[in-house]
C-alpha cells in the first residue's frame, strides 16, 4: 500500500482496524476541539498501528503512545493511540520503527496491548490528525463505519507549497512576536506529580505544530514552553498556580493545549510508576543502621538478590578546551557531534523487544527530545558566539541546566539532571571522535559499582554479565533505575562513598530486598545467597516456559490459545508469547491500496512465509473481508448507504468470484495445506457456505491434492441462531464478537452516548455464544472465539464455561490468558457461565467474574 499525493491532494489510509468516528467524539478537549488539527478518530479492534502514508517518522513520543509522520509535501499527521495513554509511560506499547526513519504506507509503526489500554486508558479512541497551520486541510473523510488497515481514511488538500515549513520554525525569533498581543491564562496544575520529565515533554509536544510563542511563569520565573528542560526547571508541583503567556496566530489554541495537559489530574509518568513499584521507598537510610566494614545499607532501586564480584566502573570525562576556532568551525563541529549522537539514539530506539529495551527506547526518545531542546541549543550557541569551543559551550550549557535541576526540592526532578549529564558525555565523546562509546569488558556475574551510572553506559554494557548494580549516589526513580528494573537487574543506590573503596574482584552479595550490600561475606552466606538466586531464576524461567506449553484447565481439559495476526511481521511476537498457532490471519494487507489485485503467486508466497514462521503450528487464513466500508480501487463496488449491512465479507467474494478463486488457489497451493484452515467472514446461512464450497471444490479438482477444512465466522445474530445448520455444513465455527455485539445490541460503536454500553459480556451476546458453542459441540465441531472478547483475560473462564475450546487473541495477552485458564477447573468455568447467562446486564456479568475469580483465588 502507499498513501500518495495526487492531483494536489494527499491520501491517508487507515492506520488501524476499527470503527471510524468524528473527532468530536474524542473525550479530550484538545482533540475534540481540534486544537491540534482536523482529522478522525478510530476505535481500534486490533493492536497494531501502521503508517497511513509514505514519509518520515518525525516524532515517536517518549511514552510510545503517539507518533507523527511527515509526508514529502510537509503534511504532518499525528497518530495518538488512545486518550490519556501517556500515563502508562510506555507500558503495553512496542515501537517498530525508529524516529527519523523513512516509512512506507502500511509499515508497522507500533503495537499496543489492546486489553491493557481498555482497562487503564480513558478511551481507546485513536485520533488521526492533520496537524494545524501547515497549509493542509481535510477534503473528505471516511466516518461512522468500520475500516480495515489500508482502507481510504482521508483526502488532504495541499493549500500552499510553503506550508511544508513547520509553523514553529517561523516563530523562533522573538522579533516575530514583538507586536503581537499576549494572551494570559492563570490556572492551578492538576498533574499528580507536577511538571517533571514526561509531562514537560507532553506540554512541549502539545504545541509543537502551533504558531505561537508560549511561556509558562511560576515562582517568579518564566520558561519557554517548547523546552522540556526549561519547564522542568520551574519545579512546579501539584496544586501550584502557573500563568501561561501566549502570543501569535495560534495563541489561543496553544494556551488551550497547555491548559488541557496541565489539567490532567491522573497523569502517571514512567518514573513515578517505577517509584510506586519499588518495594522500598527512596528515603535516606536511617542512622540507626550505620554502615560497617562488611555491610553498606542503601536504597532499593530494583528488587532482587545478586551474588558476584565487585567491578568498579568510572565514567569517562572527556577533556575540552575553552577557546575555540572561528564560530563557523565550532558550530559545524557541534552539529556533526549532535548528528552522530542523534543516530546512536535512533538506533537505541530500534533495539529488539527484549527485557529492558522498552525502557531503553523510551529513554532514548527522551534524550532525543533533549538533544533538540531550544533552550540548550540557544545557550550553547551563545557561548560559541563568544569564541568558545564546541565542547566547552556544550558542557557549560548542560551543566548549568543540570545544576538548576539539582537545586529543586523534588527528588524526581533532581534525578533528571542525570539525563543532561548523560547527553553531555555522549556529545563530548562524539566531538572527540567517539572514543569510549562502547561498553566496558566485564567479568561474569559482575556487581557493577560506580559513583553514578548513566543510562547510555548501562545500555552499552553487556547485560548478560551484570549480576547487580551498586551506586554510591543516584536515586530510586532515575532512568538508570528504570532500565535496571526493566532488565531485572537488582540495584541499590545511595550506598555512600565507602562503596567506591571495595576492591575489584571482591565477592559481594547485593540484597535488594533488605537494602544491603554485603562485602566479602562468609562462605555459608555466599552459598545461601546463590541458592536464593537460583530459586528466583528458576521461577522466572518456569513462568516463561508455562506460556510455551499447551493450555489446559486446572483439571486437564485442553483449550487452544492462538493469535490473531495481520502480517508476517506479527508472527514472531505471537510465537514468543506462547501462541499455539494463528486462529485468524487477516489477509486484507495483501489486497488494499493497490491498482490491481495480488496475483496467485504473490498471495501464495505471503501465506507460505507466515506458515513457515509458525513452524508446525496451525494457520487459519480468513478470506478477503472487504467491500462496502472497505473500498478497493480495482473493484467497482457501489457506494453503500449503510456499509455494515451491505456488500462485505464473503458477499464480496461471491460477487467477484475470480477474486475469490485466485485466493483459494493461492491457499491450496501451499505445501503446508494440512496445517491450514480456511475461514469465511460474514456468513449469514448455509447458502453462503455452499456457494464458496462449490468454487473451492472446482479449484481443488484443478490443482489436485488433499481437501482443506473450512470454517465460518459467526458475526451476526442470524448466523448464531442458525449455528446448528452451519455446524453441520462447516468444519469449525469461529465467533467474531466485535460485529456480533454491535449487531446484537443495535449499537454503533462510534456513538458517544452508547459506546460504553457496547460490551461483549452482555448476556444477550453471551447467550448467542453459548448457542453457537452448544451447536458445535453437539456435532463434534471446534468452536473458537477470535473477536475482541477472546483478548480479555477476565472473560477467559467464562468463554471456556460456555463451551468454547479455542481462543484467538492479540499476542500480548496470551500468557495471561493461559495462566487464567490454567488456574480454574472446568466445573468452576461452567458454574460461572451458568450464572452469567442469568444476569441482566454486562455490568452484572463483570461484577460476577471479578467476585467469582477472586473467591477461587484466580485473581487477587
Amino acid at each position: 500500500m502507499s498513501g500518495a499525493a495526487t492531483g494536489g491532494s494527499i491520501t491517508l489510509l487507515a492506520p488501524l482496524a476499527g470503527w471510524s468516528t468524528p473527532l468530536d467524539e474524542a473525550p479530550d478537549e484538545v482533540f475534540a476541539t481540534r486544537m491540534l488539527g482536523d482529522g478522525v478518530a478510530i476505535d481500534p479492534t486490533a493492536g497494531t498501528l501502521y503508517a497511513p502514508c509514505d514519509g518520515e517518522l518525525l516524532v515517536v513520543a517518549a511514552s510510545r503512545h503517539a507518533v507523527t509522520v511527515r509526508t514529502q509535501e510537509g503534511c504532518e499527521v499525528l497518530l495518538h493511540v488512545g486518550i490519556d495513554t501517556v500515563g502508562l509511560a510506555g507500558e503495553g506499547f512496542q515501537v517498530h520503527a525508529a524516529q527519523g526513519s523513512q516509512v512506507r504506507a502500511g509499515d508497522a509503526l507500533l503495537s499496543f496491548d489492546l486489553d491493557l489500554l481498555a482497562q487503564r486508558a480513558k478511551s481507546l479512541l485513536t485520533p488521526v490528525i492533520v496537524t494545524a497551520d501547515h497549509g493542509f486541510r481535510v477534503l473528505r473523510q471516511t466516518l461512522d463505519r468500520a475500516v480495515a488497515v489500508g482502507d481510504f481514511l482521508m483526502e488532504i488538500g495541499v493549500v500552499s507549497d510553503a506550508a511544508a515549513v513547520p509553523a514553529a520554525a517561523s516563530f523562533t525569533a522573538a522579533a516575530a512576536m514583538a507586536s503581537a498581543p499576549v494572551l494570559t491564562r492563570r490556572m492551578a496544575v492538576k498533574l499528580k506529580h507536577g511538571i517533571h520529565a514526561r509531562p514537560a515533554a507532553l506540554l512541549a509536544a502539545s504545541i509543537r505544530n502551533l504558531a505561537a510563542d508560549v511561556r509558562v511563569a511560576a515562582h517568579g520565573r518564566q520558561a519557554n514552553a517548547r523546552s522540556t528542560v526549561a519547564l522542568m526547571s520551574l519545579g512546579v508541583q501539584h496544586g501550584e498556580e502557573i500563568e501561561i503567556h501566549a502570543s501569535g496566530p495560534d495563541a489561543s489554541q496553544a494556551a488551550g493545549a497547555l491548559a488541557a495537559v496541565l489539567a490532567t489530574a491522573g497523569d502517571m509518568p514512567g518514573a513515578a510508576i517505577a517509584a510506586q513499584r519499588a518495594p522500598v521507598a527512596p528515603t535516606p537510610v536511617s542512622t540507626a543502621a550505620p554502615a560497617t566494614a562488611d555491610r553498606l545499607p542503601g536504597v532499593v532501586a530494583s528488587p532482587g538478590v545478586a551474588v558476584g564480584e565487585a567491578c568498579q566502573l568510572r565514567r569517562l570525562e572527556p577533556e575540552v578546551r575553552e577557546a575555540g576556532a572561528d564560530i563557523s568551525t565550532e558550530t559545524a563541529a557541534l552539529e556533526r557531534a549532535r548528528a552522530a549522537v542523534r543516530a546512536q539514539l535512533t538506533r537505541a530506539a530500534q533495539a529488539p523487544a527484549a527485557a529492558g529495551h522498552e525502557a531503553a527506547r523510551e529513554i532514548a526518545a527522551a534524550h532525543l527530545e533533549l538533544l533538540e531542546d531550544p533552550e540548550l541549543l540557544s545557550g550553547a550557541h551563545a557561548l560559541l558566539s563568544q569564541a568558545k569551543s564546541a565542547g566547552f559551550a556544550w558542557r557549560s550549557t548542560l551543566r548549568a541546566a543540570a545544576d538548576t535541576l539539582r537545586q529543586l526540592p523534588d527528588p524526581r526532578l533532581r534525578e533528571r539532571a542525570d539525563d543532561l549529564t548523560d547527553l553531555e558525555t555522549q556529545v563530548l565523546l562524539a566531538l572527540a571522535g567517539g572514543a569510549g562509546t562502547g561498553g566496558p569488558a566485564l567479568p561474569a556475574h559482575a556487581i557493577v559499582i560506580a559513583q553514578e551510572l548513566l543510562p547510555s553506559q548501562l545500555v552499552a554494557i553487556d547485560a548478560a554479565r551484570i549480576a547487580g548494580i551498586a551506586l554510591a549516589a543516584g536515586g530510586a526513580t532515575s532512568h538508570v533505575a528504570i532500565i535496571a528494573a526493566a532488565k531485572g537487574i537488582p540495584t541499590l543506590v545511595a550506598l555512600g562513598p565507602a562503596v567506591l573503596a571495595v576492591p575489584d574482584g571482591t565477592p559481594v552479595v547485593l540484597d535488594a530486598g533488605r537494602g544491603l550490600l554485603e562485602i566479602a561475606p562468609a562462605p555459608e552466606r555466599l552459598a545461601h545467597a546463590r541458592a536464593t538466586v537460583a530459586a528466583l531464576t528458576a521461577s522466572r524461567v518456569g513462568e516463561l516456559a508455562a506460556a510455551q506449553r499447551e493450555c489446559r484447565t486446572a483439571d486437564g481439559i485442553r483449550i487452544e490459545v492462538l493469535a490473531n495476526i495481520g502480517s508476517l511481521a506479527e508472527v514472531d511476537a505471537a510465537v514468543k508469547n506462547g501462541a499455539e498457532g494463528c486462529g485468524l490471519l487477516r489477509t486484507e494487507f495483501l489486497f488494499l491500496d493497490r491498482q490491481s489485485p495480488p496475483s496467485e503467486a504473490e498471495q501464495s508466497a505471503a501465506y507460505a512465509a507466515i506458515a513457515a514462521a509458525l513452524g508446525s503450528r496451525p494457520l487459519t487464513i480468513r478470506t478477503l473481508d472487504a467491500g462496502g466500508d472497505k473500498p478497493i480501487a480495482y473493484l467497482p463496488l457501489p457506494p453503500e448507504e449503510n456499509p455494515a449491512l451491505g456488500l462485505r465479507g464473503v458477499r464480496t467474494g461471491l460477487a467477484y468470484p475470480q477474486l475469490l478463486r485466485t485466493q483459494l488457489r493461492a491457499v491450496l497451493a501451499l505445501s503446508e495445506r494440512s496445517r491450514c484452515r480456511l475461514l469465511l467472514p460474514m456468513i449469514t446461512d448455509t447458502s453462503d457456505l455452499v456457494a464458496v464450497r462449490a468454487v473451492l471444490d472446482e479449484v481443488r479438482r484443478e490443482l489436485g491434492g488433499a481437501d482443506i477444512k473450512v470454517g465460518v465466522m459467526i458475526e451476526t445474530p442470524a448466523s448464531a441462531l442458525l449455528a446448528e445448520s452451519l455446524a453441520e455444513a462447516a468444519d469449525f465455527l469461529s465467533i467474531g464478537t466485535n460485529d456480533l455485539t454491535q449487531y446484537t445490541l443495535a449499537m454503533d460503536r462510534g456513538h458517544p452516548q452508547l459506546a460504553a454500553r457496547l460490551d461483549a459480556l452482555h448476556p444477550a451476546v453471551l447467550r448467542l455464544i453459548a448457542r453457537t458453542a452448544a451447536a458445535a459441540g453437539a456435532r463434534g465441531r471446534h468452536c473458537a472465539v477470535c473477536g475482541g472478547l477472546a483478548s480479555e483475560p477476565l472473560a477467559a473462564p467464562l468463554l471456556v464455561g460456555l463451551g468454547v475450546n479455542e481462543l484467538s487473541a492479540v499476542p500480548a495477552v496470551i500468557p495471561r490468558l493461559k495462566a487464567r485458564i490454567g488456574a480454574v477447573a472446568m466445573a468452576e468455568c461452567r458454574e460461572i457461565a451458568r450464572q452469567a447467562l442469568q444476569a441482566d446486564s454486562a455490568a452484572a456479568v463483570r461484577e460476577l467474574l471479578v467476585r467469582e475469580l477472586a473467591r477461587t483465588g484466580v485473581i487477587p
